[in-house]
């Protein structure tokens, strides 16, 4: 059985409001409810979990009920880092569990099916994908200059793995290196293979985001 923790734990301070960035509506609908739907597209028996901070809980069971969310899903609460969040979600699913799990930015509503299926189908063979796009502008580094940017990518989610290997390397204890899943699994000792994701594939954490949100919604 195959598995996606969505990681929501934005406080929106990026946004200069109150409203946390993963309850701002798109469309006329909140974000982070796109991101569950994005993915009950892909599939009906996906098991998803959501971890979002505790005392975000009210607040998004009663948007639940404002706009009749039916996406099934289970819920765990926030940790103090992104690390121990997917830490409190791999803890939701089965010691024993075989097959895949992902772990997806909760403001990332738009990877297409196809990138997810390859994200998934991909990792039941090479144990560890993430999906990247190429960077179009030049980069330069602030004390060594210009870098080619043809020597990067930029790095999206949903992030997959055969769930043993991300479990096992979720016991590691903690360090500042770990920017990311991936990070977390090469520390590990395991390679990550790469595949191509989509550009609308935008993580929303600014007011500009959110402007383009509404016109990929369009």
């Amino acid at each position: 059985m195959d598995y996606i923790i969505i990681v929501a734990g934005g406080k929106g301070l990026r946004m200069g409001g109150d409203i946390p960035k993963q309850f701002l509506p798109i469309g006329g609908k909140p974000i982070l409810m796109r991101t569950l739907e994005r993915f009950r597209a892909y599939s009906p028996t996906l098991q998803i979990i959501l971890v979002l901070p505790k005392d975000q809980h009210d607040y998004w069971m009663q948007l639940c009920k404002e706009y009749d969310f039916q996406v099934e899903y289970q819920m765990t609460d926030g940790g103090e880092t992104r690390f121990h969040s997917v830490q409190h979600g791999l803890a939701l699913i089965p010691d024993d569990a075989e097959g895949v799990v992902g772990v997806h930015d909760g403001v990332r509503p738009f990877p297409s099916v196809e990138v997810i299926r390859n994200c998934y189908e991909t990792a039941r063979v090479k144990k560890a994908v993430i999906p990247v796009i190429p960077v179009v502008e030049t980069l330069r580094h602030l004390t060594e200059g210009t870098k080619p940017r043809g020597d990067y990518r930029l790095v999206q989610t949903p992030q997959t793995f055969d769930i043993q290997l991300l479990k096992a390397a979720n016991q590691q204890p903690y360090n500042d290196g770990f920017t990311d899943d991936a990070s977390v699994v090469e520390s590990f000792g395991y390679d990550i293979t790469l595949v191509e994701g989509n550009r609308e594939n935008i993580k929303i954490t600014t007011p500009y985001d959110l402007k383009i949100a509404e016109v990929l919604i369009g």
